[in-house]
Parts: structure tokens; sequence; C-alpha cells
């Protein structure tokens, strides 16, 4: 586009975003269709979730798989799949990849039109950005993008440990990315525009209906379990690995102690060989003088056990 339309490059980056993003557009909204299904059964899912939680922290095997059974067949009646929403998008992975490795290559070699293919401030596509503007302007609208699901079409207030997550990427992705060529943001910038845009346009109930993405459904708040804080979840999280370590461990020390009684000898459980009647415990002129025959006649059930 840049040699054959004679855009400049800041121009020419944009529009191939834009068109990039339109090709993968019809996953986009195959995401949102199943994010809003799973979020419209969200109350059942999460019933099941604790009936299985429960059960497996206090061991009851049985209601585990009963549980776990019921969920998998009220997933399969009503074709939902939990990660289906987040594998979709993964799908534009190889194209960011692409734009971001092109990009920083050519600005590393670097190509002399890219020097004076900017505008603004940041004429030189080669170097950062001197004043840190871009930088911050797409993290913000990074932040933005994550928050309101543009992506996946599952908002950040639908689960707890997502929602803190979120929050705390961008920040973490600032410091490395700051030195990243102005090239490189002008691709960044123009797709998180593109996603901004195109979570407000879904947004649109008659949008929504000709491209068959069904209602969010506003549940009840009395019929979800209560929200919980990043402290108190974690901890709570925390006790019950613990739980189940243990319960794992009482386990595995029973069936270790089942094992060495199917395989090794008999235990004496008695005080009284059963087979012999009661207060004989040898014939009555057996020798004593020896103590090895002392000892077999007090333990005489040796004789038939072993």
């Amino acid at each position: 586009m840049h040699v054959n339309l004679g855009l400049p490059w800041w121009g020419a980056i944009a529009t191939c975003t834009v068109l990039a993003r339109c090709l993968v557009f019809p996953l986009i909204v195959k995401g949102q269709r199943e994010a809003a299904k799973i979020h419209n059964h969200l109350p059942e899912i999460q019933k099941f979730s604790a009936r299985i939680r429960e059960a497996k922290l206090t061991g009851n095997h049985t209601e585990f798989y009963r549980a776990s059974s019921e969920m998998t067949f009220y997933q399969k009646k009503h074709d939902i799949k939990l990660f289906r929403p987040l594998i979709l998008p993964l799908t534009q992975a190889p194209i960011f990849i692409s734009f971001f490795i092109a990009l920083r290559e050519m600005a590393n070699l670097p190509v002399p039109s890219l020097q004076t293919g900017g505008l603004w401030w940041f004429q030189d596509l080669t170097l950062s950005d001197p004043i840190y503007v871009l930088p911050l302007v797409v993290t913000a609208t990074m932040w933005a993008v994550l928050e309101l699901g543009a992506e996946t079409g599952m908002q950040s207030s639908d689960i707890q440990w997502m929602r803190n997550f979120i929050r705390l990427m961008p920040l973490a992705v600032l410091p490395i990315t700051v030195h990243f060529p102005t090239a490189v943001f002008m691709y960044w910038l123009s797709s998180n525009m593109f996603s901004l845009g195109q979570v407000a346009c879904l947004r649109i109930p008659a949008v929504r209906t000709v491209l068959k993405i069904p209602q969010r459904v506003v549940h009840d708040p009395d019929k979800l379990p209560p929200r919980e804080g990043f402290i108190k979840s974690f901890r709570q999280g925390w006790k019950n690995a613990e739980m189940a370590h243990q319960l794992q461990e009482r386990e595995r020390r029973m069936q270790n102690h089942l094992e060495l009684a199917a395989r090794g000898p008999l235990r004496q459980t008695f005080a009284h060989n059963p087979l012999l009647p009661h207060g004989k415990n040898g014939p009555p002129n057996a020798p004593s003088s020896s103590s090895s025959s002392k000892a077999k006649s007090k333990q005489p059930w040796r004789d038939t056990l072993g």
C-alpha cells in the first residue's frame, strides 16, 4: 500500500491492521455468541462447580462423580464449551506476531522510508516515542479492551480472578514495551481502537440480532454466589488446597495399609486362638523344659496361622 497506493507508512500500517481485523471478525462474532451463552447459564454452571468443589474437599467421591457427570450432560445439552470463547480469539495471535516481528525488523534495519513515514511528534517510525505518549495511550486502550471483553465477549466482572489479572496485565507489560519502535505502536494502537469500536458496535441490539448473538440475561444477584475479595479468595483457595492435600495423604496411607495387609503375613488380632477350646492352649502333658516349647505353648495359634 505504501508503494502502490502512495500511503504514508503510518496510514499503510493502520489500513493493513483494519483489513486484517476484518478478516478475523467472524471468529470474534462466534466467540461473542459462546460468551453470551455461557453468561446466560452462569448460575447453573456455578452451582455445579460448587457441588464439585465441596465434594472434592469432603472426599465424597460418589457426589463428585455425580455432579461432574450432571455438569457434563448440562453442557452437552446446551452446547456449552467453557473455554471456547477464549480459544477462538487466540487465532489472532499469528497475525499479531507477524505484524510485530515484521515492523520491528523493518525498524531495526532500518527501512529508509520509515524514518519519514510518521506524523506529529513521531516522524521517525524506527525510533521509540521520545515523550512516551504512545506507550501510555496503548496501555490505556489495551486495559479498556480487556476490561470490556472486546475480544472474548466475557466481561471481567464474570470471573473474579480474571478481573484482577486483567487490571494488572497492562501495567506489567508497559515497562517491557515502552522502548518499542513507534511503527509497532502504530499497529498496536490501530488494533486496540478497532477493538473498542467493535465492542461498541456489538452492544447495539439490532447488530446483535443480525449477527445472531444472544442477549445477555441480567441475573438475580441472590442466585449467584457472593463475590469475594482477592485476598479472601486467595486465602480460601489456599485453605482448600491444604484440605485436599490432607485428604489425598489420608487416602494414600489407607491404600498402602490395604496393600500391606493383602501381601504381608497375617497379624495377631486376638488374645486366644479361636480354633481351640477356651482354656486349652496345648496338650495336658506337654513338655515345658525348653524356652521355645514354652513360647509355643503360650501362642498355639502359630501352628495354624503360621
